[in-house]
């Protein structure tokens, strides 16, 4: 059985290796602008399906058992949703808005088995709440560079750890992939590990 995770992301695939899953990346290149109206919740789903649909079109003569992972995280605050910052400003702004609040992280994903082509699709919602943060501390941590390419401009598993008050729900879905969440999806689907 092979595992594919359509995604250039090394949190994701860092999650998935640390427990214990050999696995191959495909990074694909979806449109992410968001749909007038979107909800959250529809949106970072849009988004998981479109990623794992884009690396089973490159597949599709595979007669391997082969089961693909797409997902996609944003952050929510108050009614604003948080992508990855465009620049420090953007950054700075963003953990402005989460200094001292709680938030949401939603995590689609989009697990497809082949060659049957089955499918597994959920979106999980996770709470974490920052302590305040001085202007120096937002300041200090943006230039470390860790806030870009992460949604909501922060990394639970890095620097901004610190920040973390409180989370309830899935610590690895505020990194990007839903760890448990998966392997139950994986496993209805067909997935058989030797190792467990």
């Amino acid at each position: 059985m092979k595992l594919i995770l359509a995604s250039g992301s090394p949190r994701r695939a860092e999650i998935l290796c640390k427990a214990g899953f050999a696995l191959e990346t495909l990074e694909t290149r979806v449109d992410e602008a968001r749909l007038p109206g979107e909800a959250p919740e529809a949106y970072v789903q849009r988004l998981a399906i479109a990623k794992a649909g884009a690396a089973v079109d490159d597949l599709l003569d595979t007669a391997e058992a082969t089961f693909v992972i797409g997902a996609d995280t944003t952050v929510i605050v108050g009614s604003e949703m948080l992508e990855k910052p465009a620049d420090a400003k953007d950054a700075q702004r963003m953990l402005r808005l989460l200094s001292g609040k709680w938030h949401e992280v939603l995590t689609g994903v989009s697990v497809i088995g082949l060659p049957e082509g089955q499918r597994a699709n959920f979106v999980d919602k996770t709470r974490v709440q920052l302590v305040e943060l001085s202007e120096q501390e937002i300041q200090e941590y943006v230039a470390t560079g860790e806030p870009f390419g992460k949604a909501g401009g922060y990394g639970i598993q890095g620097i901004a750890g610190r920040f973390v008050a409180r989370i309830e729900g899935c610590y690895f879905s505020v990194m990007g992939l839903p760890l448990s969440r998966v392997w139950i999806a994986l496993r209805s689907l067909g997935w058989r590990d030797a190792a467990l």
